[in-house]
């Protein structure tokens, strides 16, 4: 397999665990790495056998042994940080959120389509066996006509830095640009909507929550201003109605679970299990998934190339397969999210055209 040449775009908390992942994949080779913190980004670098070191970004961008380049920055850099290393030439796979806002997504979206440049954003929940086997069964007909999904995250008690997790920049709006629904909620979200087929989005209506009691010290000093609990209904073309519960923190167990609803039959995803009716007999049916997942292996082609989004990344680049429109995927939940945002703060349901109307640039400037 041809070797793919790749530049990482921040050694922080992502930017390692993305280099962690590259290194079990053949095809990856790790050419530079570039982060404002030279010392880290030096330890980073020896740690991995990464030869090359920037500060400036931009610097790494000039390389042309390099082909693509992976941004690991705050959610407010991932626009103009990848259209940046689009517009140098290279593929762009960029972490979640796609960026701060739904325009600086969209023009994200519009500069690979106007570039011809590969988009991929950092969605793994895709990959799961869970996802691929509802989607076996959604394409061999056995749900019938979708009409109803649900999208389910949750956490007890998981708000970054006020419950001892993660950093400060996560629960601030000036950095992160939203909470639960920008941190988690992208990837249940998408992987509903992959699933669906990625209906067109016409109205959402939404609320978002802050209410269970902080650390007071660390309330003060992370300022947190971000939802800890994103709802949501959506409308989207078919018929098909999307709701979404996305939660940091709520008094409750993990009971529940993202699902699909079809005419023929229903899809539970964890715990994973089948619904319909086989001859006027209710039936719920569970599946090996570990089985079928090793029998793919042996038997079907390329299914590695799913294995992970990075493997997916790097065997679209080699040409061993489509590239799943991720970046499509997440432009859609950007709309949503910042549909549940509007709606909130105007107290009604809004149109997709209202909430491309409102969206405005939230890019940090680099």
């Amino acid at each position: 397999m041809d070797k793919i040449n790749i530049g990482i775009i921040g050694v922080g908390q992502i930017g390692k665990h993305h280099i962690e992942n590259y290194r079990k994949i053949p095809g990856a080779q790790l050419v530079a790495v570039a982060d404002l913190d030279r010392d880290e980004a030096e330890r980073v670098a020896t740690e991995n056998d990464i030869p090359l070191i920037f500060t400036d970004f931009r610097e790494l961008l000039k390389l042309d042994e390099i082909s693509a380049v992976d941004v690991c920055l705050h959610n407010k850099l991932h626009a103009p940080a990848s259209i940046a290393a689009m517009e140098a030439g290279k593929d762009v796979y960029c972490e979640k959120p796609m960026a701060g806002s739904y325009a600086d997504a969209l023009a994200m979206h519009e500069t690979a389509k106007r570039l011809g440049r590969k988009l991929s954003i950092q969605l793994m929940n895709l990959f799961s066996m869970e996802v691929k086997a509802a989607r076996r069964l959604i394409e061999a007909g056995h749900l019938g006509k979708l009409y109803y999904a649900r999208s389910v995250g949750f956490r007890r008690r998981g708000r970054p830095f006020v419950d001892g997790y993660g950093s400060a920049e996560f629960a601030r709006k000036e950095v992160a640009a939203g909470g639960a629904l920008y941190d988690m909620g992208v990837y249940h979200i998408a992987l509903i909507l992959y699933l669906l087929g990625n209906p067109t989005v016409k109205t959402v209506t939404g609320t978002t929550h802050q209410e269970i009691e902080m650390y007071a010290d660390r309330r003060k000093s992370s300022r947190f201003d971000v939802e800890e609990l994103g709802l949501g209904l959506v409308r989207l073309a078919g018929d098909v109605t999307l709701a979404v519960e996305e939660s940091w923190a709520m008094h409750f167990d993990s009971s529940e679970s993202s699902k699909i609803l079809g005419s023929k039959g229903g899809v539970k995803l964890n715990p994973f299990t089948y619904f319909s009716t086989v001859c006027d007999m209710e039936m719920d049916a569970t599946f090996d998934l570990s089985k079928a997942d090793t029998r793919w292996h042996r038997c079907i082609p390329d299914t590695d190339a799913y294995d992970s989004p990075q493997h997916h990344w790097v065997a679209a680049l080699q040409g061993r397969v489509s590239l799943i429109d991720t970046a499509e995927l997440a432009l859609a939940v950007m709309l949503i999210s910042e549909g549940i945002y509007l709606s909130a703060r105007l107290g009604h349901e809004v149109t997709a055209d209202e909430i491309k109307k409102n969206s405005t640039a939230a890019a940090v400037k680099v």
